[in-house]
């Protein structure tokens, strides 16, 4: 008869258990800063456009690459989401919208926030701020600096 001990039980029981999901935590877009990832938060959707679309039209191809670039704001300020496929049909303005798991890539030396496979958007009630759109973190340019170390 084979004893367990008492760390045993509890990792057993450890495993049994479901693995309880992280509350969001939600940042304002002036916490944002180049090459991070995993951001959660609420933004209304000012302008979208149209920038690339690929390939044949959606009713000949199904696998037809579009990218819209919409400007999207907190109480503040601004930044460009870049809205790939799908994604361009939830990103209308003055539609308030939830990225979850966003990240901030960076395009000719500026910041745009996106949302790859491994997030989402969400659609969600109208929020009830005002827009600082005198503050837009995609016109802020950034510029890559190598650091050599002796």
């Amino acid at each position: 008869m084979a004893m367990t001990t008492g760390t045993q039980k509890q990792q057993e029981q450890e495993q049994k258990k479901p693995t309880e999901k992280r509350k969001p935590v939600f940042v304002k877009l002036d916490q944002l800063n180049p090459g991070t990832n995993g951001h959660t938060l609420i933004a209304k959707v000012l302008s979208s456009n149209l920038v690339l679309q690929k390939g044949r039209p959606a009713s000949q191809n199904p696998r037809q690459t579009r990218i819209a670039e919409c400007l999207i704001g907190d109480e503040t300020g601004t930044i460009l989401f870049t809205a790939r496929d799908d994604q361009i049909e939830l990103m209308k303005p003055g539609v308030t919208v939830i990225p979850r798991n966003a990240k901030i890539e960076m395009f000719k030396g500026s910041m745009r926030l996106a949302v790859d496979k491994w997030g989402r958007i969400e659609v969600t009630d109208p929020a009830n701020f005002a827009v600082k759109e005198d503050n837009n973190l995609s016109l802020i340019e950034y510029e890559l600096v190598n650091v050599v170390e002796d």
